[in-house]
């Protein structure tokens, strides 16, 4: 439901309800003729015509916009004008319907309880629709965030794209020449691949065993590239296949220690994978590989690999804010050590 027709269903549930109400108890008391039933249902009318245009007043002035003194005063002055035009109403809708008393209407404490009591309803509806606009405006809010932070993700995922696939075909011209056969299944193992990237274009999470089954695609297309220079070992309790993470994520951090940690050692190295469940449902991934982080130049993008463990960063941080951590770090001076700790809910944006 928009909030226009919203808006309209509240008001004419309410000021419907209002006249049911009164005629309700009117019938209770003393007995009621249709013409009271119907003078009831006018006054109504008019509490809806009149908050109405006292709700256009409030749009075309901008009144939440102002400072809470002067909103505060400008409220009290309008509300207790509404309940004076109010006053006048009543008496011309009894006037009309034959319905007026002068001796009892106009007593004193007549007119000051009523005075009082329509100054009481004008306030009320006053503050619900305060609360509807601020909920609105929040919820506005909150939808507009949401969606500056997909396509923030979105953009992300774009930049990891051909950096991956680049890579991945570098990786297959060295075998085209010196074994066909190897080459022919890397190509299937990068079709694999492909297809894994298309099913998950708009997707913010995944399951981590579909990324955990894309990276041992990726390692063994790189262990027929550096064939016993590479080691790959993996450590993954059953616990993790119950978490989503952000695609591409582990594939990055992998990718990023063949390509600045493994591929410049002479004799290879190592990547080890390890995942294991927290004592609070967090997944922790670590991934150690051969190499050495320069501390000086970790936060150049070349040493980073172009858009890589930046744009991790960033993803964690859109998707679970202050409940995911990243970090990366030399372990002694043969190992690089990157770790991720993601939350076990799932995280929707839209």
């Amino acid at each position: 439901m928009n909030r226009v027709r919203l808006y309209w269903t509240l008001q004419l549930l309410g000021w419907g309800g209002f006249a049911f109400v009164n005629i309700f108890f009117a019938s209770l008391s003393e007995g009621i003729t249709p013409k009271q039933s119907w003078a009831f249902v006018a006054w109504a009318l008019y509490y809806l015509l009149s908050t109405h245009g006292f709700r256009h007043i409030v749009k075309t002035y901008g009144w939440f916009k102002m400072g809470i003194l002067r909103l505060l005063l400008q409220t009290i002055l309008a509300l207790i004008g509404l309940s004076i035009l109010n006053f006048i109403a009543q008496i011309l809708i009894n006037l009309a319907f034959g319905t007026l008393n002068p001796a009892q209407d106009f007593r004193a404490v007549i007119v000051a309880v009523t005075l009082f009591v329509n100054f009481l309803y004008y306030s009320f509806w006053f503050l619900l629709y305060f609360l509807f606009h601020f909920l609105d405006n929040y919820n506005s809010g909150l939808r507009y965030e949401a969606k500056i932070n997909e396509i923030r993700l979105n953009h992300l995922k774009s930049q990891l794209n051909p950096h991956f696939i680049f890579n991945a075909l570098n990786s297959v011209r060295a075998l085209v020449d010196e074994d066909p056969e190897k080459a022919k299944s890397a190509i299937t193992r990068i079709s694999n691949m492909l297809r894994f990237t298309l099913m998950m274009d708009k997707k913010q999470v995944i399951d981590f065993a579909d990324e955990l089954a894309t990276v041992k695609d990726y390692l063994e297309l790189e262990t027929i590239r550096f064939e016993e220079r590479l080691e790959v070992v993996y450590q993954v309790e059953d616990e993790a296949y119950s978490y989503k993470i952000p695609p591409m994520m582990l594939q990055t951090i992998v990718e990023n220690g063949i390509k600045h940690g493994i591929s410049n050692l002479v004799k290879g190295g190592l990547i080890e994978i390890k995942c294991r469940e927290g004592l609070q449902e967090e997944l922790y991934i670590q991934v150690k590989n051969s190499g050495y982080l320069n501390p000086n130049s970790f936060n150049s993008k070349k040493d980073t690999g172009g858009h890589g463990l930046e744009n991790t960063r960033q993803r964690l941080k859109l998707l679970y804010g202050d409940q995911a951590s990243f970090r990366i770090f030399n372990s002694g001076n043969q190992f690089v050590i990157t770790e991720i700790k993601i939350p076990k809910q799932r995280v929707t944006l839209e």
